[in-house]
């Protein structure tokens, strides 16, 4: 019996330019080591997420060389860090925007009309979702849900602060007040102001 001769394929993967170097600042430092004292030394992987965040909140993405350092404050590969990034969608491996635009595109969302908030955002700001304005003002992203399914069509911005019931055709006066007013712009969550916070 013949065999064809064995054909290796070349992996697409390219593996990202490491960039400059990284270390956290004495804040971030101290912040990292009194949350990683909370888990037992055999289990200080356990504290990879605090440590991301903390990257990434101070560089604005997780380069090659913040995992690097995060790996090694977590003592663990730069590969299993690189796994953790690559499986969640709130880390960022490139710079994004100041705003990052989140979008619920989840079914409650998408039944009040979210795939026209994203197609108008995508419209107003010239670029897709995953892409980033030339300004490096805002950054696009569809996401699944946020949590607030009666308040659709929901935005999350950077993280931290929402728009709820944005209908696509006010979209363009959305943008031009988050570029103008900032996060003052937004509606907030109603759950957080009904709970008596400001």
């Amino acid at each position: 019996m013949d065999y064809a001769p064995a054909r290796f394929h070349a992996s697409a993967r390219k593996l990202a330019e490491q960039g400059g170097d990284f270390a956290y600042t004495p804040e971030n430092q101290a912040k990292f080591d009194a949350v990683v004292q909370r888990y037992p030394a055999d289990q200080r992987k356990s504290a990879i997420l605090y440590a991301l965040y903390l990257a990434q909140g101070q560089q604005g993405y997780l380069s090659p060389a913040a995992m690097s350092h995060v790996a090694h404050h977590i003592r663990c590969t730069a590969a299993e860090v690189e796994d953790v990034v690559s499986y969640y969608t709130m880390f960022f491996t490139k710079p994004v925007g100041k705003y990052v635009i989140n979008v619920c595109r989840t079914l409650s969302c998408a039944l009040l009309g979210a795939e026209r908030v994203t197609e108008q955002l995508s419209e107003v700001l010239g670029i897709a979702p995953g892409e980033t304005d030339p300004t490096g003002t805002f950054t696009l992203l569809e996401v699944e849900c946020l949590g607030a399914c009666d308040r659709g069509p929901v935005l999350m911005i950077n993280d931290t602060d929402w728009h709820e019931r944005l209908a696509p055709e006010n979209v363009r006066t959305f943008v031009d007040d988050l570029r103008t007013r900032g996060v003052g712009a937004l509606t907030g969550c109603h759950l957080h102001k009904e709970g008596g916070k400001t």
